[in-house]
């Protein structure tokens, strides 16, 4: 488990995550850091992962209040970050808990983090279950085999990402692309097309893919919807979902690397 120095100023700061299903993805080592924290700040979307922290450490509070219908999301990050550090500078122990891994797709932990460390505090993210963890496991994918490269939905469209289409593409948060508000029922897909546009410049509409979401109940089971791209414009997404588009083809072997790296090709 990470230690803390003494020589740091006192008060430090811990980012952890619940992983998907926080009853079962929960690890020993946030369970100890929100047991053991003077302060558990979490944001959290639902019950049964704030009941779980209630019951390891009462000294808690929700920093969900800082969400607001149509609120910048990056404003409310901001916040969030601006709470969480007055804790810190108060010389208290400070354990942070957002829904999944807390270093993916989560501004605020990154913000809070990296501006503790400079003002002379300890911090710490600690490893968790990610949506991507468990989309591997569900799809059986192994992502070492022919490639896999990730993206945010509306980063892979905004900064025209390069990607090989003969390896995996796994995109996340496609039901939310070009939203960069805060909504409390869910998004319209307004810009689910320019998505579908992208992508049949390099796949055919018939290239079958994948809307993945992973269960966030004990024992729930995941949704796995194959369709061809040509038929995503009209599936219905939600904030969790994710698209996997599987490889087209096969790369081809570089014959002469093979010889200087000295290996044999099957």
């Amino acid at each position: 488990m990470t230690s803390v120095s003494h020589s740091a100023r006192s008060g430090c700061l811990f980012v952890v995550g619940t992983g998907i299903n926080s009853l079962f993805h929960l690890t020993p080592e946030a369970r100890a850091r929100i047991e053991l924290a003077d302060i558990v700040l979490h944001a959290v979307p639902d019950p049964v992962a704030e009941a779980v922290i209630r019951n390891l450490n009462p000294r808690n509070e929700s920093l969900r209040g800082f969400y607001g219908e149509n609120k910048l999301r990056t404003d409310t990050y901001r916040e969030m970050t601006q709470y969480t550090l007055a804790a810190v500078r108060g010389g208290r122990v400070v354990c942070m808990v957002f829904y999944g891994h807390p270093a993916v797709f989560v501004m605020s932990s990154h913000d809070a983090v990296q501006r503790a460390r400079a003002e002379g505090y300890q911090a710490f993210i600690i490893p968790a279950v990610s949506a991507a963890d468990c989309l591997f496991a569900d799809l059986c994918i192994d992502p070492g085999e022919v490639g896999c490269q990730t993206f945010e939905a509306t980063d892979f469209l905004l900064f025209n990402r390069r990607h090989d289409s003969r390896s995996y593409l796994v995109l996340f948060q496609v039901g939310g692309i070009g939203e960069l508000g805060y909504s409390s029922t869910g998004y319209r897909q307004h810009h689910l097309h320019l998505l579908v546009e992208t992508l049949l410049l390099e796949y055919s509409p018939q290239h079958m893919i994948i809307v993945y979401e992973a269960p966030t109940t004990p024992f729930g089971k995941p949704r796995i919807a194959h369709m061809p791209l040509g038929n995503l414009r009209g599936s219905n997404l939600s904030a969790a979902s994710t698209l996997c588009v599987p490889p087209q083809g096969r790369a081809e072997m570089n014959y002469r690397m093979a010889q200087r790296l000295g290996l044999r090709p099957l």
